[in-house]
């Protein structure tokens, strides 16, 4: 089916593509300031005209990014000036309030990784930043629920729609300024839809990420008395190559940093490990593992540079110098499975599910874990990878949103044909 998105929504993804909107946890400095305000003033304004009213629009408060589950970065930022108030999330409703059994909900985010693009449309394919990711998705969601108000579906009236626009996706910060917010506040349905990249197969998984930061503060020396000093750097390579030799698993041993000079000893220094896993208990175990092979590389480390004229020092208080703290921890895993939806979804909308084996990835549609009587999909058009979505040339061809629009406007008839069902499981 093709024709769904129309000159207008051309236009709208466009200027949602010019309209800068780098989330502030990617920003480095070359970017103009982001304007999610105005982002989501204009899409309000495109959904205003085919019925939504606007429902909420308002930012986190200072108390929901200073919990001990929000991510480091995001709690460091949050007394920055701006940081809070310049990332709202936006909750359009179509019709009036229904039960949770009645309702639809929609998520997709406007914020941007850094890196802007040239904005184009040539006619069959847009280009710039945000237009797989999640731009472009955005606008054909309007034209797919648009298009299902035309072919007849009682939404407005026997089926609600909700729309989660909003900020703070990207960057790590993972919904927790966003998305959490507004589940909490009970914006969501039975079905509930995130839309991201996933080449059109609907995904009922999402991972999280723990981050876990090795820190040590010893003191440093000149090049002419190694042995005076800690040697941050030999410490922390040690500790990098144990983790990864006695971990297990899939995981990142990521940035690495002491110094940049040739003729000094640094005493102070930092590892990261970027750690994934699939479900809550998987994640404690994990964190617990990752605490009990540090303790075991610091005695390993004694044991072996304790007789080390140059590393003595260093090997002798060790357990004193070196730390390991969360930057990131608790945040929680989609992992469900709900017979009725995904029949739904399969049987009677024409969708195909993401293959058992493939991995999943991380998104806000973690904050749907566990919220009773809700099916969570992560569904959308195109590929992260293949559409450049983090990276140069982030594009979305026009085919590939007509195909997403259809498939909301499918989900939603699917949805409206099927009342009686909506409470099981």
């Amino acid at each position: 089916m093709t024709g769904l998105l129309l000159p207008s929504d051309h236009e709208l993804l466009l200027r949602l593509l010019r309209t800068p909107t780098v989330s502030p946890l990617e920003a480095g400095g070359g970017e103009p300031a982001a304007q999610l305000w105005q982002a989501q003033t204009d899409y309000a304004e495109a959904a205003q005209a085919i019925g939504f009213r606007l429902a909420r629009h308002d930012c986190a408060r200072p108390a929901d990014a200073l919990r001990d589950d929000v991510p480091a970065a995001v709690r460091e930022a949050a007394g920055t000036p701006g940081f809070l108030a310049g990332q709202p999330s936006l909750v359009l409703r179509l019709g009036r309030a229904l039960p949770l059994g009645s309702t639809v909900m929609f998520n997709v985010h406007l914020d941007t990784v850094a890196g802007l693009e040239p904005v184009g449309f040539d006619g069959h394919r847009f280009t710039g930043r945000g237009a797989i990711d999640a731009k472009g998705p955005a606008v054909a969601l309007l034209a797919g629920i648009r298009h299902a108000i035309q072919a007849g579906a009682p939404i407005g009236r026997d089926i609600g729609v909700i729309l989660q626009v909003v900020s703070g996706e990207e960057g790590g910060g993972l919904g927790t300024l966003g998305t959490r917010r507004l589940v909490a506040a009970g914006f969501h349905g039975r079905v509930n839809i995130f839309c991201e990249p996933t080449g059109l197969r609907y995904l009922t998984r999402a991972t999280a990420a723990m981050t876990a930061r090795v820190r040590v503060t010893g003191q440093g020396s000149i090049d002419d008395r190694p042995e005076a000093g800690h040697n941050a750097t030999v410490l922390l390579g040690f500790l990098a190559q144990h983790f990864a030799a006695s971990l297990g698993g899939s995981f990142c041993v990521a940035g690495l940093h002491t110094g940049d000079q040739h003729n000094r000893v640094y005493g102070t220094g930092e590892l990261l490990l970027n750690l994934p896993y699939e479900s809550s208990a998987e994640g404690e175990d994990l964190a617990a593992r990752v605490e009990l092979v540090f303790r075991d590389g610091l005695t390993e480390f004694a044991g072996k540079f304790g007789d080390s004229p140059v590393f003595a020092r260093t090997a002798a208080d060790v357990a004193e110098i070196t730390t390991l703290d969360w930057l990131k921890r608790g945040l929680p895993c989609l992992n469900g499975g709900d017979r009725w939806a995904e029949n739904l979804l399969t049987a009677h909308a024409g969708l195909t599910p993401h293959a058992a084996e493939e991995p999943a990835f991380t998104c806000d549609a973690i904050w749907m874990d566990g919220v009773p009587g809700a099916f969570t999909a992560v569904f959308g058009p195109g590929s992260l990878a293949e559409n450049n979505a983090h990276a140069p040339g982030e594009y979305a061809d026009l085919a590939e949103l007509e195909e997403f629009a259809a498939a909301v406007a499918r989900i939603l008839l699917a949805f409206a044909r099927t009342p009686v069902l909506k409470g099981t499981r």
